[in-house]
């Protein structure tokens, strides 16, 4: 797997003591890691299993065993740092660039099996959990990166992004990153996550059907024509180079909200060429140091989200990331109250008009 032309990125895989699969991402020659996992782990938890709501056909997933993980350690505990110090935590190295690792709590592991059916439609939690570890420094966070070490990423997505999309089952991979309390974040370590799902996610099943409605309607791609057009207006574009465009959505569900396109359509990670992902990085770092820029609060909670094409819909469906806050102001949050969470009907507290004029004015 190629890094940047002039550094390739070196892959290690190893093993926890409790099984779970480890790998090293290195930026150019390989580094030993031979480190050990020492630590007397209990055996991995039970399964968890999937139930298919009858009213909606979303997929709900059922993981009991999670009220367990680790919820909000301090600094001098946290499992995702190195080991060092006599501290054994999750990476056994005593440094490291990223690291990918099988979550120790899983929504989801294990091979597929059978599905009930009628009403009571339910199967095992298939599929797989992995956490992203983007950097060693525990006070850190994505904006911080280098360009070079923000590709590194890019290259542990897309080759996890393959590696689970080829796992017997899995339907579809989603990478994403939750930053902030305020978003829920149990660990404070720069990190993300990877999903391997065992069904298409309940957005990407709605986008499935606009985008074949639009094809019906038109002949024409929904996605390619959603880029062009927001690339042709201008008002909610944020900023744009050769291979990507960032724009707010014309109808932003959160406070702001930026989708980043690449101008190709690709159905994944895995399809992007060379120039595409070299240039990635200064976009995706730029903004991030916007959002950090919105408030004058110092790091904006967000939620960064890879929407990828399912295992069966890489035709029409395109590669995109959406980034959102929560935040709507230096001091309120936008919280998903009695229309949102009960109807899933959005309210938005800011035009995405004027999002996308606060973004550009941040630059700075």
């Amino acid at each position: 797997m190629a890094g940047t032309a002039t550094e390739p990125t070196a892959r290690t895989a190893t093993t926890l003591a409790d099984g779970r699969e480890l790998i090293y991402y290195d930026s150019g020659a390989a580094v030993p890691r031979n480190a050990v996992d020492r630590r007397p782990l209990d055996p991995r938890p039970p399964a968890s299993h999937v139930r298919r709501d009858p009213a909606t056909g979303d997929w709900v997933t059922v993981a009991a065993h999670r009220q367990a993980r680790t919820y909000q350690p301090p600094a001098e505990e946290c499992p995702l740092c190195p080991s060092q110090d006599g501290r054994l935590s999750e990476i056994p190295a005593a440094d490291y660039q990223v690291a990918v690792f099988e979550n120790r709590f899983p929504s989801l592991a294990g091979p597929p099996g059978e599905l009930t059916g009628g009403l009571r439609t339910a199967g095992p939690g298939a599929g797989r959990c992995e956490v992203v570890c983007f950097t060693a420094d525990h006070d850190a966070s994505f904006a911080d990166l280098s360009e070079a070490r923000a590709r590194l990423v890019l290259d542990a997505w897309t080759d996890r992004t393959a590696a689970l999309s080829a796992l017997p089952g899995v339907e579809q991979v989603y990478c994403f990153e939750n930053r902030g309390a305020e978003i829920g974040v149990t660990l404070a370590h720069p990190h993300g996550q990877i999903y391997a799902f065992p069904f298409t996610a309940p957005r990407t099943a709605r986008m499935v059907a606009r985008a074949a409605a639009h094809r019906t309607a038109t002949g024409r791609n929904l996605f390619d024509d959603l880029l062009a057009a927001e690339r042709a207006d201008g008002e909610r574009v944020v900023l744009a180079g050769e291979h990507w465009t960032a724009f707010v959505p014309f109808a932003a569900r959160w406070p702001y909200e930026v989708h980043l396109y690449p101008h190709r359509r690709v159905p994944d990670l895995t399809a992007l060429d060379e120039a595409e992902r070299a240039e990635f990085p200064r976009l995706y770092l730029d903004l991030l140091r916007r959002f950090d820029r919105l408030f004058g609060t110092g790091r904006t909670p967000y939620i960064s989200a890879w929407h990828q094409a399912p295992r069966d819909q890489r035709d029409e469906l395109a590669l995109h990331l959406e980034l959102f806050t929560i935040r709507r102001t230096a001091d309120k949050l936008k919280y998903l109250a009695g229309v949102e969470s009960g109807m899933d009907a959005f309210v938005n507290d800011v035009s995405p008009e004027h999002a996308a004029q606060r973004l550009r004015e941040v630059a700075r």
